[in-house]
């Protein structure tokens, strides 16, 4: 009985791991060792990120369906870097428990071909009872940062910048989430968005062994330290999982890793990427995981000086570079 029940094992775990090296085999090499020297740029950009992210979740605070005049100076702030950067913002604006609720677009359109839509995104709202720096002031302050980068650079496809309301509950993966409205109402429309990129979660990194935390069986297969940025996809979205993390592992000298995994697993479809997906398009999020890394996710202790801007400003460079590459190459 102890033969078969081996036997039964080692085929589980042949099976596992085959289904997984198709689920997390991604292009190009994770930097490993020491990270270079931040660049002028990356010093500039680490100091605009700060300021961004200081904004939110210090002068502003905690945002959210309870603390809805304060969501909406964040949604003012936004508009106003947005603007400061060169583009003309428009507000979709939905109706929900007796107000308006505003997601804020920015576009800079394609010139070969504007009706192919790449999207960033990412959620300006707090979870209650949390100043939100790292979930998800980093995001927003990456958006803010895309939108300076890429006011004046041409492009084959359109690319659009977004801020979404309400991504934390309660209305969370409900007909309420700020970007299922603005992702249901793309498909109404018959927008063709062929790329969807949720930013959330960018600034928490560690350099211990036993930092960094997976569902099972995930730790079979990933670092234990939390030293590295992770692109996630469903199995629909591998093709943009792989496109996107072997353009940032060409440019940025930072660890990087992917998986193209079951919408079910826990973690996978947790934040706006989610929302495009219930709508047939690829979406990917780009995170430092959050919650299975950062003790203060979803707390009052997420505060800006837990942030590491050095090495956001690393993955911001690096996202530009992702960016770059989904709007001007062509499939």
């Amino acid at each position: 009985m102890t033969g078969q029940w081996l036997t039964v094992l080692t085929v589980a775990l042949t099976g596992m791991a085959g289904l997984g090296g198709c689920m997390i085999s991604m292009p190009g090499t994770s930097h490993r060792g020491p990270l270079p020297d931040l660049t002028e740029r990356e010093r500039r950009l680490g100091h605009e990120l700060a300021a961004d992210v200081r904004m939110l979740a210090e002068t502003i605070g905690e945002r959210n369906v309870w603390r809805a005049a304060a969501l909406d100076r964040a949604a003012a702030f936004i508009e106003e870097r947005l603007t400061q950067a060169g583009h003309a913002v428009r507000r979709h604006s939905y109706p929900l428990a007796g107000r308006h609720w505003d997601n804020l677009e920015v576009e800079v359109p394609g010139r070969a071909r504007p009706q192919q839509i790449v999207l960033v995104g990412a959620h300006y709202d707090s979870v209650r009872g949390s100043p939100g720096a790292n979930d998800n002031a980093t995001g927003v302050a990456t958006v803010l940062a895309l939108a300076r980068a890429f006011a004046a650079r041409p492009a084959l496809r359109t690319l659009r910048l977004v801020a979404f309301v309400n991504e934390e509950p309660p209305l969370f993966q409900t007909a309420g989430m700020g970007s299922l409205v603005y992702a249901t109402r793309s498909r109404e429309r018959g927008e063709r968005i062929v790329a969807m990129v949720a930013l959330d979660g960018l600034g928490y990194y560690a350099d211990a062994p036993g930092t960094q935390r997976y569902p099972f069986p995930f730790s079979l297969f990933y670092p234990s330290t939390a030293d590295f940025v992770a692109f996630v996809g469903n199995t629909s979205s591998r093709a943009l999982v792989r496109r996107s993390i072997g353009a940032f592992r060409r440019s940025a000298a930072f660890p990087s890793e992917g998986g193209a995994l079951p919408g079910v697993v826990p973690g996978v479809g947790w934040s706006d990427h989610w929302a495009f997906w219930q709508q047939g398009y690829p979406a990917i999020m780009v995170t430092d995981t959050l919650p299975f890394r950062y003790g203060p996710y979803h707390g009052p202790d997420d505060t800006a000086e837990k942030v590491d801007y050095p090495r956001l400003a690393r993955v911001v460079a690096g996202l530009e570079k992702v960016v770059e590459t989904l709007v001007t190459t062509a499939d």
